[in-house]
């Protein structure tokens, strides 16, 4: 959808607030279980596999040949030759005993395929699939709304992308003002007006103005998605207010993820509505043109739990 005229103020600063080897079996990991020869591998139920695969000399996880000493301690193979055949944590000499126990379960679990990303976990094969589909290191789909856009990355790359590929104004500050021109407001079409990305807090935020319609009523739409998970989402809250003539609209509320769609988020109404009616009555004159004006906010909450205590910025 063409504009006659887009204007857009952000204002604000940041928040400033706040092999010829002997096999030795290791016996039982789990919680309780008692070890093979000279001591004990007594894994409590709260311990993850992933800390048992931790080696304690590069803090690296462990895989196959997994070495223990006597009493039960393990390291991997890489720091056994660093450590003059002395285990690391009791000092006893660690000799060939291999810890088959431990081997079985490195052997049986995979990184999480955006372990590359930063994804730490080590999982059986049965709930791999199901942890990458909700990996919070997975990558983001473009959060642009104009184009079935086929780009996804992580917050950097679709940051520059947005920016680069879209030419999507990007603006600094917690505060916006926004002013939008319409010369024929009659025509609604399902299009996205406008995307702008507002960097605040340290974190990227996109603001969507949108027209569309509803059942049989043309409205318009302005709602902010964050840049990352939704559990960082809620500790963020907005506002927008729209206005003219002694008369004002106010939305407030968490902002949604971008894990999100954007189809998803406007379907659920979860933003500032405003009908075609009001919103030429916010325009004022003969209501041949839409003239909205648009201003909002973006806080951190300092309590989600809590409603009502905030980090203003200053």
């Amino acid at each position: 959808m063409d504009w006659d005229g887009v204007e857009c103020f952000a204002h604000g600063t940041e928040d400033r607030a706040p092999p010829s080897q002997k096999y030795k079996p290791f016996g039982k990991i789990h919680g309780g279980g008692e070890t093979g020869h000279g001591g004990g591998l007594a894994m409590p139920p709260s311990t993850s596999v992933l800390e048992l695969l931790e080696c304690p000399v590069c803090t690296n996880s462990m895989h196959p040949p997994i070495h223990q000493c006597l009493n039960g301690h393990t390291l991997c193979s890489t720091c056994k030759g660093k450590v003059n055949n002395r285990c690391p944590t009791c000092k006893q000499e660690l000799g060939d005993i291999r810890c088959l126990a431990l081997e079985r379960v490195s052997e049986s679990l995979e990184h999480c395929k955006f372990y590359s990303l930063g994804c730490p976990e080590l999982l059986p094969y049965f709930t791999k699939l199901k942890h990458e589909s909700q990996c919070s290191f997975r990558s983001y789909n473009c959060p642009y709304a104009g184009s079935e856009c086929a780009v996804v990355g992580d917050i950097p790359l679709l940051v520059s992308h947005l920016k680069d590929d879209h030419k999507v104004d990007m603006h600094g500050g917690c505060t916006f003002n926004h002013r939008y021109v319409k010369s024929n407001p009659r025509e609604v079409e399902n299009a996205t007006w406008m995307l702008t990305v507002f960097h605040c807090f340290g974190r990227y935020f996109c603001l969507h103005f949108e027209a569309f319609q509803l059942g049989t009523a043309p409205v318009y739409m302005a709602f902010l998605r964050f840049m990352g998970e939704e559990d960082e989402a809620n500790n963020y809250c907005y506002s927008l207010e729209v206005g003219a003539n002694g008369w004002k609209m106010i939305w407030e509320g968490p902002p949604r993820s971008i894990r999100d769609s954007h189809r998803k988020v406007r379907d659920s109404h979860d933003g500032l509505i405003i009908q075609r009616n009001m919103a030429l009555f916010f325009s004022g004159g003969d209501r041949d043109e839409l003239k909205l004006r648009i201003t909002g906010r973006i806080w951190k909450q300092l309590n989600p739990e809590s409603m009502g205590l905030f980090a203003q910025p200053l």
